[in-house]
This record gives structure tokens, C-alpha cells and sequence, in this order.
């Protein structure tokens, strides 16, 4: 009888660079580039990419031990206008810098830098990514404030979709608070996509504020300031992702309509030479050849009648320079000068 493997399954491991990811020193691709650098070791043996670890495994990077996954952080933070939102150090002001917190966060979504409001930090990967899915309709509220009056017509255009980036937008719950100001709950997320859905029909957006983002809301918090979730929200939150789609697109429905269906131009491709059978291009020209030969006779032909022009032009550059008879035109002519 053969004995039974004792290696661990693949539901007790884990890839060794989600390992190093998880523990929040750097990202999956960062790790990668360490793993092939040498620079990990998994109980002292260079570790290899696609190795699998366990929890019990010892991980070093650089020779440093790592501690396994740190415990989940979620913060609901009201940002301010100029704040961007990215890790990159290279932006001064990032929103990393601006929370200014030890452990390894990184954003949930985006916010544009001149828009202010709700957004969510955290270091546990698996909810960003589902919470970011558009495919899964996870409602977001905004307060926007526009340059002129608000009218019907705009709210019912706003909420039946708007064609913006070859796309047509989901329907949405729009509702009027004042003559310039008016809340819009949005279940996508495409780039600016409040701004450019105000653009189609002629307004300016001067201030946006997010309020919500799906049971979370800004609340009394001010601008610039963040707070812990609690376990209630935190648990409201994994149960709405729970039956989130990892395969369903985040891209809205293409607008289908007689003005876009234009047919694509066409071209008529031009004739290339035949260069798989050199012997067919020789043949060819052989024969072009034969047809540009002349025969004897007409060789001489072509001769005699260029000796003929050449006689002609010798005789009429003569005629300018020979003296008119008298009484001829030319001779009275000359007189008159």
C-alpha cells in the first residue's frame, strides 16, 4: 500500500506573495520582485515564486521576520478638497500621508481631488475588491451643487442615464433639495462621472460632497477627520459583498442608437507583387520585354523622322537670321523702327 502524502492542502496554505502582502510591508507585485531578488526565505530556504506557506511557516524579507496578517483596519474618512487619492509618494498631497497611520493602508475607491466627503481606507484587499465591482451595485450618495437653477427637465435626464464616455449611465435617484443644489444615489462609478453627466447638459458642478457609501454614513464627522467603523457596520458591509461577483464586468451598458451605428470606413487594400513565385515575375517581364522590341524597320523609321525634325529646327533657326527681301512685310517692319 502506498502511504498517504502528509503534505498540507491547498485550503490550510497560501501563496507566499499574498503572505508578504498580507502582512503589510508591501503589495503583491512588490513582493513578487522580492521573491525573485532572492530577498525571501521560508525557514531558511530561498523561497521561489508560487511556492505556497502556512501560518506556522517562518517568512523573512530581507532577513526580517514577518509577522502573518495584521489585524483588519477599516476607516471611513471625510476628505478634503485637494486631497488625492492614491499611495504614491511621489503626490504631496496624498491621502496616506494626510491619515498619517502605521499600518499599511491604501483606499477604497476614489474621490476626486476637488470633490470632498466619504471614503474608505482599510489593509483588508478582499473587501476593496468587492465593494469596488460596479457589477455589483453598491449604492453611493452625493450632495452636489450646480452654477444655475436646478429644473425638472435636468432631473429627469440625470436619472434616466446620461451618455458619457461612449457609455449610457445606469438610472439613478435624483431629488432636488434647492434651487442649485440636488442629491444623486449612484450605483457605479465611472471617472468624474457626476461632473461629466452635469457637462451633457450645460451645468457646472461647484461643490460635491459624498454622504454615503452603501449602509455608511458621513454623519457628524468634519472635513478632515476619520473614525474606526464599528463591528456593526463592518458586519453590514461583509454581508451585502458576501454574494459579490468576481467575474462581473464593472462597464455599463453600451448605448445602442441609430446615431452611433455609423459603419466603419472602408479601404481597398492595394495589389502586392506575387514574391512567393519568382519565376512567374520573370516570366512576366520577359514577356513585357518582347512586346517593347522593335523590328528593323521600325527602328529605321523612328530615325529617319528624328533626322527630319533636326533638319526642320536647323532650317528655322537659319530663317530668323537670314535678311528679308525687299518689300516684304518683315523688310517694312524693320524700316518703321
Amino acid at each position: 500500500m502506498s502511504e498517504k502524502s502528509n503534505s498540507p492542502s491547498s485550503e490550510e496554505t497560501i501563496s507566499l506573495n499574498k503572505f508578504i502582502s498580507d502582512a503589510g510591508i508591501c503589495s503583491r507585485r512588490e513582493a513578487d520582485q522580492f521573491i525573485a531578488d532572492g530577498a525571501v526565505t521560508i525557514n531558511g530556504k530561498i523561497g521561489q515564486a508560487g511556492n505556497r506557506v502556512l501560518a506556522t511557516d517562518a517568512i523573512k524579507v530581507n532577513g526580517k521576520l514577518l509577522r502573518g496578517k495584521p489585524k483588519s483596519v477599516y476607516i471611513a474618512f471625510n476628505k478634503p478638497v485637494g486631497i488625492v487619492c492614491t499611495t504614491d509618494e511621489r503626490e504631496p498631497n496624498n491621502i496616506i500621508n494626510y491619515i498619517n497611520r502605521k499600518e499599511r493602508l491604501f483606499p477604497i475607491g476614489r474621490l476626486d481631488k476637488d470633490s470632498s466627503g466619504l471614503i474608505f481606507l482599510t489593509n483588508d484587499g478582499n473587501i476593496v475588491n468587492k465593494i469596488l465591482r460596479a457589477g455589483n451595485r453598491h449604492e453611493k450618495e452625493y450632495h452636489v451643487t450646480v452654477h444655475k437653477t436646478v429644473t425638472d427637465k435636468f432631473l429627469a435626464g440625470m436619472s434616466n442615464g446620461v451618455p458619457i464616455l461612449g457609455t449610457r449611465t445606469r438610472r439613478c435617484r435624483v431629488s432636488k433639495v434647492n434651487p442649485y443644489t440636488f442629491r444623486i444615489t449612484l450605483i457605479q462609478g465611472l471617472n468624474r462621472q457626476i461632473r461629466r453627466m452635469c457637462e451633457y447638459f450645460g451645468y457646472r458642478v461647484t461643490k460635491l460632497i459624498r454622504l454615503r457609501i452603501m449602509n455608511v454614513s458621513l454623519g457628524r464627522m468634519k472635513i478632515g477627520q476619520y473614525r474606526i467603523l464599528s463591528d456593526n457596520e463592518i458586519k453590514s458591509l461583509t454581508t451585502q459583498t458576501a454574494g459579490s461577483s468576481k467575474t462581473q464586468g464593472s462597464r455599463p451598458d453600451k448605448i445602442v442608437s441609430n446615431s452611433t451605428k455609423r459603419k466603419p470606413k472602408t479601404y481597398k487594400a492595394k495589389p502586392t507583387p506575387d514574391k512567393k513565385d519568382p519565376k512567374k515575375s520573370k516570366v512576366k517581364s520577359k514577356v513585357k520585354g518582347s512586346q517593347n522590341k522593335k523590328t528593323p524597320t521600325q527602328q529605321d523609321a523612328r530615325s529617319n523622322s528624328r533626322k527630319k525634325k533636326e533638319e526642320e529646327k536647323e532650317l528655322r533657326k537659319t530663317r530668323l537670321w537670314e535678311k528679308p527681301k525687299a518689300g516684304s512685310y518683315k523688310a517694312n517692319r524693320r524700316k518703321k523702327r
